[in-house]
């Protein structure tokens, strides 16, 4: 039986990956699951267990509300050498130690 300290929900969502605080992206994905600890992100991306990441969930589908947030890389899976896994994104488990809302003219 898992035991979890918070409870996990299933959403996929846009999330873009921000380095050091710029306004552009270095990757995109999507949400698998969140709870208020964590995310588990989607992406072609890979950034190693143990370093600090920038995330940006897009909540509205129009970018107009968007959840900005600090974290770390706590786990990466990374797709097999299998003909079948090759297409396959990378998945991380990224932790969610402060978030802010922003909204598109901000």
């Amino acid at each position: 039986m898992e035991q979890r300290r918070s409870k996990r929900f299933d959403i996929k969502l846009p999330v873009r990956l921000v380095r050091n605080g710029l306004a552009g992206g270095f990757g995109a994905g999507e949400t698998r699951n969140l709870s208020s600890g964590g995310v588990l992100l989607a992406s072609d991306t890979r950034i190693d267990v143990g370093e600090p990441i920038e995330y940006v969930i897009n909540l509205t589908g129009s970018g107009a509300v968007n959840l900005r947030c600090l974290g770390k890389v706590t786990r990466l899976d990374e797709p097999t050498e299998e003909p079948q896994d090759l297409a396959k994104p990378f998945e991380m488990a990224v932790t969610l130690e402060r978030y802010e809302f922003i909204r598109e003219n901000d």
